[in-house]
């Protein structure tokens, strides 16, 4: 190892052995499930956001946006904008709503409102997308650190999993929000640093740079087109909204943060906070793709011939051209964003797994059976996921295709089942069943005839990948929404579940804080 990647390694070190401390610091306060899950819900606003833009900010972040607008532009940004738009549209009503109805799982809303089945199907259908995920981002930054320096992807994948497991062990929530806002501001200066040589080190800087690729068109973003076949920007505007609204409304790693705060307008503060921050960052990562194609256009420097995809330059421009210690701070920066993001998921499965799973097969368990499970889940689906990326980084062939085709099959429709569960009275829970058998069979037939791996001919799915996700929750809330017009059956405690009934009881509340003006 050269005198430089040491250097690099001291300060990765340093970042993994202080994020391994919060988890212990926080260790003593992790009493119950309540401590364990919610925080006591105490946690300040302004931390919630932050934790929140780094659940959404992962190693995929740091090297498929550069990728991305390298080698196109920045229509991938477009997504994104809808993160504000969803927020603005759902957020003053979904925030409370979630902080009033259910205790520490998202999912018990589901059960309220359709049974338990429902509540099986969507816990289920969150933990498979989630765990999917996991695995592949493990891989995706293991093998960065590995392009950058030469480190053994294997040990890499170990050691960074390892702390990861050890702090959402010991310190729950709590540490989880808290290296959360440790690695909101390590993105900050990784970004920073790495705009800033991409900037200044090619003849003609930052006017050269920016001159060139808007003379490229590489700041589009994208085109208008009424075109469903490609990924126009109105594709991508459907996609973002319903990617989103299911973060929003159906997903438990965005609800526990709801749960979290002390007070409902402190979330809500938190979550626009993390919204606002969101855009910025991925605008940034996009730049740094962007400023990559125009140093090496600028300078003429030649692509070794190893490097065969855009996302493989980014990461080769930071070995060769970033100083000791920067480089350092860069891949400090991608493991934490991979692990911040990976920890929250942890705690997220846990606590779908005990709040959803062990409770009704062990109603008996006290709380602090309870909480010694959640920790035995999170060891265990962190070894897997480890295991996952293991066996990504040494498979070959198309296995990580098929992994994604299984996991979008069984997570559709989270988003449609709310809506249909939110905003009908006359949703019930044979139409809710209905409609999620509908949704499923709808993206099975999508995902296995657009990739071919079943060959139907004109039947095929003829869409971008984008919509199939978008048309799964419009599939479900549709089909839901006509079983239930078809099998009449919502009981008034059920339909006491939707907005109407909330915002009624909200209104009924709030006139009995007004003193009687006739009094």
């Amino acid at each position: 190892m050269t005198g430089a990647r040491v250097l690099d390694l001291a300060v990765i070190l340093a970042y993994l052995i202080f994020m391994a401390w919060l988890g212990v610091r926080f260790s003593r306060k992790q009493k119950t499930t309540e401590d364990f899950f919610v925080a006591k819900r105490s946690v300040p606003s302004w931390a919630m956001g932050l934790s929140l833009l780094a659940t959404l900010i992962s190693s995929v972040t740091f090297i498929a946006y550069p990728g991305s607008a390298y080698s196109k532009d920045w229509a991938n940004l477009v997504p994104g904008f809808l993160v504000l738009g969803v927020l603005l549209l759902v957020g003053s009503v979904i925030i409370p709503f979630y902080r009033h109805v259910v205790g520490m799982s998202a999912y018990e809303y589901f059960e309220k409102r359709f049974g338990r089945p429902a509540r099986v199907y969507a816990s289920i259908a969150f933990s498979l997308a989630h765990f999917s995920k996991m695995g592949f981002v493990f891989y995706l930054m293991a093998l960065t650190v590995n392009s950058i320096t030469g480190w053994s992807l294997d040990l890499v994948v170990c050691g960074v999993c390892a702390v990861m497991v050890l702090y959402t062990v010991k310190g729950g929530i709590e540490a989880v929000i808290w290296t959360d806002v440790v690695q909101a501001f390590i993105t900050w200066a990784g970004v920073i640093v790495c705009l800033c040589f991409l900037l200044f080190l090619p003849p003609g800087g930052p006017s050269a740079v920016f001159h060139l690729a808007s003379e490229q068109g590489k700041f589009s973003l994208g085109r208008m087109q009424l075109d469903y076949t490609s990924a126009t920007i109105p594709v991508l505007l459907v996609y973002g909204f319903f990617w989103y609204l299911q973060r929003y409304t159906a997903d438990q790693t965005v609800v526990q943060r709801y749960l979290v705060a002390k007070s409902d307008r402190g979330a809500l503060r938190g979550v626009a906070l993390g919204a606002v921050l969101c855009v910025p960052i991925w605008a940034l990562f996009m730049l740094i793709g962007t400023c990559t194609w125009a140093f090496y256009k600028l300078t003429g420097e030649q692509l070794p011939g190893y490097i065969n995809k855009a996302d493989q330059i980014f990461p080769h421009f930071i070995a060769t051209h970033l100083p000791a210690g920067f480089a350092g701070l860069f891949m400090a920066s991608l493991m934490g964003a991979s692990m911040t993001m990976l920890a929250s998921d942890l705690n997220c499965l846990a606590a779908v797994g005990v709040e959803d799973f062990y409770r009704s097969l062990r109603p008996q368990a006290t709380d602090r059976q309870r909480l010694r499970m959640a920790r035995i889940l999170i060891v265990v689906v962190g070894a897997l996921s480890a295991a996952t990326a293991l066996i990504l980084a040494h498979a070959k062939g198309n296995a990580l295709s098929m992994w994604f085709a299984v996991s979008a099959i069984v997570s559709g429709g989270l988003a449609g089942l709310f809506l249909l569960a939110f905003l009908s009275r006359r949703a019930n829970p044979r139409g809710a069943y209905l409609g999620i058998a509908a949704s499923l069979l709808f993206t099975l037939w999508a995902v296995l005839t657009n990739r071919r791996i079943v060959d139907l001919g004109p039947l095929n799915y003829r869409g971008d990948d984008l919509t199939i996700g978008a048309l799964g929750h419009m599939v479900l809330w549709a089909v839901g929404y006509a079983g239930s017009l078809l099998f009449r059956g919502s009981t008034g405690k059920q339909q006491d579940m939707t907005v109407w009934a909330w915002v009624r009881d909200r209104k009924a509340r709030a006139e009995q804080l007004v003193p009687d003006r006739h009094a």
